[in-house]
């Protein structure tokens, strides 16, 4: 069973789905795990017949901190100052850095069918009062909550210490204060912004006492994140691998759930982080492109199946700078289209393609059967079809397929050639990118000796009563350098010599297949001479 089928299979009662990001700067692409598997989990849930609302937060009360600092998007004077009460650095009409940058990445999610029910925003939820009574409650258990940390986290916070941070009423900042009191019969907190108090930001030395309700304090992460829990009554709450670590913010905050507030927390579906080499994608530290820029490039249909074809707890391996990482996404979600719909697939497939593929699907009553069966012309020969001049793509997409393409199949040729062009411009390795000589015979045709002439001609023969589409000139390249007993990559380096002037480039039958099968009898002619 899909993984997100078997939580619909346990879930008792209506459930709440429940996500959040703080906004710190540019979001990175592998930052849409979490609301795309938030979002798998809601649909399964709704395909089992459990009501369910999804959310989505911003914590956007969080301060600019050294994770920001990291970023170019950080403005240095606002260090420490909740991230919705900075200014937009783009000045793009937003009310604040924090609505920015979280904005630029909710837009992906309506593309990608990710649409919660809810989205909130921490600034007005605290400016509402309905957390004053979490800040009471957590006030009033501070030793219980310094115990908690102790115990389940081995972190010792001083005696004096108390789960808050308010807003500094002289320098508008959260991040560099300290509560070290609660009178609860004034219901006033006394407080520090101290110089030192983080490496990031230095606070302005003020001391007094202030209100820390109606939005003039926040919840520190575990704190806040348990509250958050009982307000919006979450069931399941997935969490990245950081936060489900033995002892991390996952643990903290259930046992604040069960000990402070007195609510069991929401069930937890870890799911581990997008990497490049090994290491978590991050854009602040130069790993990863932005969500919005990868989005622009990959379909939605291709995105969610890059998170959702490994289980939630497989970490997954993706740079698309300067590699076959894209195509060879599209490549993936074409086989997962063809097995639903029935046809033999090469290579080993999840049990559970079928659902892989449906959850995947941006409409989530789009007919499976039907996008299955849609004919896809292959990425990388799209991409290749693209920079041959003159060439009808539609026209030579639809040739391929055999028959007239249908509005669905329309659609998905726009939407491939879209993303084709962009990968060519921005990810594409210097290999995919090609230009065929076409006046005059290259240079690099001088260096092939004989082997690969004699070869050149025997393939002009064979392509002369061959069908001209990229699998079967593809066929016979390798069938006539076998013939030959020519090693492939030494019949490839002829090819591309002949045709690109260089000793490699993109899929040779689809390179050929595309070009005029005349120009290209009389090339291998010519450059076998």
């Amino acid at each position: 069973m899909f993984w997100a089928d078997e939580i619909a299979a346990a879930a008792r009662g209506p459930q709440v789905v429940n996500d959040s990001k703080t906004p710190s700067g540019t979001v990175h692409v592998g930052s849409l795990r979490g609301p795309v598997v938030v979002d798998t989990i809601a649909r399964a849930l709704r395909r089992a017949g459990v009501p369910v609302e999804l959310r989505y937060g911003v914590d956007d009360l969080d301060p600019m901190d050294a994770q920001a600092l990291l970023t170019p998007d950080a403005i240095d004077r606002y260090m420490g100052v909740p991230l919705g009460h900075v200014p937009d650095p783009v000045g793009d009409c937003h009310a604040s850095y924090a609505r920015h940058f979280a904005q630029a990445f909710i837009d992906t999610f309506d593309g990608l069918g990710i649409r919660p029910d809810v989205y909130y925003w921490m600034s007005e939820i605290y400016a509402s009062g309905a957390m004053d009574r979490y800040i009471r409650a957590a006030l009033d258990a501070a030793a219980t909550i310094r115990d908690i940390y102790r115990r389940v986290a081995h972190v010792d916070h001083p005696d004096e210490w108390h789960p808050l941070f308010v807003i500094c009423t002289s320098c508008g900042r959260i991040g560099t204060t300290i509560v070290t009191g609660w009178d609860r019969a004034s219901g006033t907190v006394r407080y520090e912004c101290r110089p030192d108090l983080v490496d990031w930001a230095r606070g302005c030395g003020h001391a007094g006492t202030a209100s820390p309700f109606g939005g003039r304090a926040k919840l520190p992460y575990n704190v806040d994140w348990a509250a958050k829990w009982d307000l919006f009554g979450v069931t399941i709450e997935p969490a990245g691998k950081d936060l489900s670590t033995r002892g991390g913010s996952r643990d903290r905050s259930d046992a604040i759930a069960r000990e402070v507030f007195g609510n069991e927390p929401p069930m937890n579906v870890p799911y581990e982080f997008l990497n490049i080499g090994g290491r978590k994608m991050s854009t602040s530290r130069g790993l990863g492109a932005s969500a919005t820029q990868v989005a622009d490039v990959i379909p939605p249909e291709q995105l969610r199946t890059l998170f959702l074809r490994p289980r939630p707890k497989v970490a997954i391996e993706f740079d698309p700078d300067g590699t076959d990482a894209i195509p060879r996404l599209f490549d993936e979600s074409d086989r997962l289209a063809a097995a639903t719909a029935g046809r033999e697939v090469r290579g080993e497939l999840p049990a559970d393609h079928e659902r892989v593929f449906a959850y995947s699907l941006v409409e989530p009553d789009a007919d499976i059967a039907t996008e299955a069966a849609a004919y896809r012309p292959p990425f990388a020969h799209l991409a290749l079809l693209e920079q041959v001049p003159g060439v009808d793509v539609a026209e030579r997409v639809a040739a391929e397929k055999g028959s007239t393409l249908t509005a669905r199949e329309a659609e998905i040729l726009d939407e491939r050639r879209h993303a084709a062009r962009a990968w060519l411009e921005a990810y594409a390795p210097e290999r995919a990118r090609m230009s065929v000589v076409r006046d005059e015979l290259p240079v690099a045709v001088a260096a092939l000796d004989d082997g690969q002439r004699a070869y050149l001609r025997a393939l002009r023969d064979a392509l002369a009563e061959a069908a001209w589409n990229g699998d079967a000139v593809q066929g016979a390249i390798f069938a006539t350098a076998k013939a030959r007993d020519l090693a492939a990559g030494r019949a490839f380096a002829a090819l591309y010599a002949a045709f690109l002037g260089r000793d490699s480039g993109p899929r040779a039958g689809w390179l050929l297949a595309a070009l005029d099968r005349e120009f290209v009898l009389s090339r291998l002619v010519e450059a076998s001479a």
